[in-house]
Order: structure tokens, then C-alpha cells, then sequence
């Protein structure tokens, strides 16, 4: 059985139902850049271009999940969890209206995940089909 690299809480799978009733089939990005950091944004799936060096993680809640390539260098070794919380996030996510935020839990993987994750072979990067 495959090692997940991202999974999604209750909470968070919730939220972004409620958001995919709003704005139809949604994308999340992590960046590591500005406008709150690390913080997983999420958007309207045309609404953000996936670049080549972005890393597809998988897909959670019919959503797919990418980081940027040199985040996803720092967070190779790393599990991570979508979950959200009360508090204004970015204005750029869907969820900003909502008084939420979605942020991202993280723990190491295991020596047994990583190494069942190095014989599962790199994730893909750039967009992938939907």
C-alpha cells in the first residue's frame, strides 16, 4: 500500500467540502513564500498555475495538493496533515471569508515510511491531469 505524503482532518475535509459547494473543484498550494508564509492556500482550480518544478503530493477530497519544488526539499521527510483553525488567514484562499484558516500539521516519516517512500520513486512534479 502506497505512503500518503498529505492527508486532511475531519475539520478540514468539512471546510473543503463546503468550499467546493461554493467554488466548484479546487487546488491547493504550498509555497513557502509570502502572504502567511507556508500556509497551504487554496483556490478555485483555474484560478492558480501550476508550475514544473511544483511537486504533486496527491489528492485529498477530490483536491490535488502541490508544494513547491524547493519546499518540498525542506519537507521531503515529512508527512503533512491539512487541518484548519479559527482566524483570518490569507485573502487569497477560498476559505478567508469563512473566519478559518486552513495550515498544515507535520510529523517526520518513520524510517519504514521513508524507505517504503524511496522505493515508491520521487513524486511527480508539474501539473498533473485531473
Amino acid at each position: 500500500m502506497p505512503i500518503e505524503r498529505v492527508t486532511v482532518t475531519l475539520a478540514a475535509e468539512a471546510l473543503l467540502r463546503k468550499m467546493q459547494g461554493i467554488h466548484g473543484p479546487l487546488l491547493f498550494h504550498q509555497s513557502g513564500g509570502c502572504c502567511d508564509g507556508s500556509a497551504p492556500m487554496c483556490f478555485p482550480r483555474g484560478e492558480f498555475r501550476v508550475g514544473q518544478e511544483d511537486v504533486y503530493l496527491g489528492t485529498i477530497v477530490d483536491t490535488p495538493f502541490y508544494i513547491g519544488g524547493s519546499q518540498f526539499e525542506y519537507w521531503q521527510h515529512t508527512h503533512l496533515t491539512v487541518d484548519v483553525v479559527k482566524g483570518r488567514g490569507s485573502g487569497f484562499s477560498v476559505e478567508a471569508p469563512e473566519g478559518v484558516r486552513f495550515l498544515i500539521r507535520s510529523r517526520v516519516f518513520t524510517d519504514d515510511e521513508y524507505a517504503a517512500l524511496q522505493q515508491q520513486g520521487p513524486p511527480p512534479r508539474g501539473p498533473q491531469p485531473d
